[in-house]
């Protein structure tokens, strides 16, 4: 299991602490597995690291060109 940080816009973390968005749209540049966990942290291009996070588990990966742009993943996840 690894974890991997990530920066996360604030209009996608609110929505992540609403529990609104159970997934993850990102590029295809790390090597995703099932039960990985992902630290998304806040991000502002102003002001950088807000100091907000939120841990979340990848429990589905769709890497499938027929449904995902090329080079990126769709990450089902979950609250730990």
């Amino acid at each position: 299991m690894d974890k991997h940080e990530l920066k996360t816009l604030p209009i996608y973390y609110l929505a992540l602490i609403l529990d609104r968005k159970t997934f993850e749209v990102r590029k295809k540049d790390r090597d995703y597995k099932v039960n990985d966990i992902l630290i998304l942290k806040e991000w502002t291009s102003d002001k950088g690291y807000t100091g907000s996070v939120q841990k979340r588990k990848i429990s589905y990966i769709l890497d499938n060109e027929d449904y995902c742009k090329k080079g990126y993943v769709i990450l089902g996840i979950k609250k730990i």
